[in-house]
């Protein structure tokens, strides 16, 4: 056993400084990102920023709708290879650079992603996902993935430390997904004891892939535009939302009206209710490490989106960055005990 006592940050424990800036309108700033990766040829264009591949954010309908705007959507592992098929039979042909299919490591999961793959080879990004990225077997499952499919964008994750990150890269991802438990609806940190504060484990782990050439996404912890914000500065290369997307006509799901409002479902992939819904239930050897909430029905993703990209603009022109890849070299955060004045909230 030992203890490291240096200080690890989560978005809550910061602010970023406001610098002197040239800029005199927040349109003037260019939130696209281009980024060639470390194995695959492909180059990607657009605006970095993710919806979670969650059943009740990741679907085809927000996909459609994020990709309109330039975003990117992870969509999740349990569409059917006919509802693949209906949904990329009348969508635009540039939906492909828009989205990534999840997998697992099972061989059931990698037997469905051959299928999906072979019958829609114009599929550039494939997100293999586990909630603990730690095992040797999944670094195996990574290296044999690229084998398989060596001109596609591998994303892998999730981690916390550089040196998993170097290791995924080395065996093959060109982007790691960093975060375990800060997601709204994961209980893991509860259950088990194991996490890391996101700023600091974004930190850590963009630091770790960018002395390699490739890239890092941030999934999970953010609440709010200014968090995004604080992802991207502190080096993130994409930021993944899960909880900021939940509650739209498309994250899936049926509206539930209760005591004059409306909500809609929304629960982590590691909960019960995700687990009964698509394996049957929670296995005997293992604990449920995520929840199942009810969040306020929002309407169409819109909106929310302008909220989260004026946000972010707004973060570039208060520090003077023209780009978005220039935040992270324009940011310098300082250290709160308080973030706003809630005195008005609810």
């Amino acid at each position: 056993m030992r203890i490291e006592y240096d200080i690890k940050l989560g978005f809550k424990d910061v602010m970023i400084r406001p610098k002197r800036s040239t800029l005199k309108s927040r349109s003037e700033v260019n939130l696209e990102r281009e980024f060639k990766f470390l194995h695959s040829p492909k180059i990607w264009k657009g605006i970095p920023v993710m919806a979670a591949n969650m059943d009740t954010v990741g679907t085809f309908e927000m996909a459609q709708a994020l990709s309109n705007e330039g975003l990117f959507t992870a969509i999740h592992k349990h569409y059917t290879i006919e509802e693949w098929r209906s949904f990329l039979s009348f969508v635009s042909s540039n939906i492909y650079s828009s989205i990534a299919v999840s997998t697992g490591i099972s061989q059931k999961d990698s037997e469905k992603l051959k299928n999906i793959i072979s019958n829609f080879p114009d599929l550039q990004f494939i997100c293999i996902d586990v909630a603990n990225g730690y095992s040797e077997h999944f670094a195996n499952y990574v290296k044999e993935t690229r084998t398989k499919y060596p001109d596609k964008v591998i994303i892998a994750g999730n981690v916390v430390t550089g040196e998993m990150v170097e290791e995924l890269l080395l065996s093959g991802a060109d982007i790691v997904k960093v975060g375990i438990g800060p997601g709204s609806v994961c209980t893991t940190r509860v259950k088990t004891g194991v996490g890391y504060p996101q700023l600091s484990a974004i930190i850590e782990c963009a630091d770790a892939a960018h002395g390699l050439g490739g890239q890092i996404i941030s999934d999970g912890g953010c609440t709010s535009p200014g968090d995004v914000a604080k992802a991207f500065g502190a080096g993130a290369d994409f930021v993944m939302l899960g909880g900021m997307l939940s509650g739209h006509d498309e994250s899936g799901g049926e509206i539930i009206e209760k005591n004059g409002a409306s909500f809609k479902r929304f629960y982590g992939m590691s909960s019960e209710t995700a687990m009964k819904k698509h394996v049957g239930g929670v296995a005997n050897y293992r604990a449920s490490e995520g929840k199942t909430v009810e969040v306020l029905y929002k309407g169409n993703v819109d909106s929310t989106l302008q909220d989260i990209l004026g946000g972010l603009r707004s973060t570039c022109t208060y520090v003077g960055a023209s780009r978005l890849k220039e935040l992270t070299k324009r940011t310098t955060f300082i250290r709160v005990n308080e973030q706003e004045n809630r005195v008005y909230n609810t």
